[in-house]
């Protein structure tokens, strides 16, 4: 269930993503980042899962996060910070305002 839930995440953020860069960018820009983001999520998911089992035992903590679950939990949260300084042109607080600016003149 927790794995459900991340790979949830991931997906909706990758859709953001891409959405964001193919309005303020071009398709193909929208389509390199989601590259991106799939690349850093496998090649993370990877070393992330050699670095649990130093951490934990093979059954985790009990049904629903196990060693993989632990292994993706380490993951987003590394994702978390590399993306909130990667991405923060499309989350800025600049944008924000611009965004509702708009929504008061309609």
């Amino acid at each position: 269930m927790v794995t459900a839930i991340i790979f949830s995440a991931h997906l909706l953020f990758t859709l953001i993503v891409f959405t964001k860069k193919w309005q303020n960018e071009s398709v193909s820009a929208a389509w390199l980042n989601m590259g991106l983001i799939a690349i850093l999520f496998s090649v993370g998911w990877t070393i992330t899962g050699m670095i649990s089992p130093l951490l934990m035992d093979p059954k985790g903590f009990g049904l629903y996060f196990d060693r993989d679950t632990f292994s993706l939990t380490l993951l987003s949260i590394g994702e978390f910070f590399f993306y909130n300084f990667y991405y923060k042109d499309i989350f800025s607080e600049k944008e924000r305002k611009i965004i509702e600016a708009g929504k008061e003149k309609q």
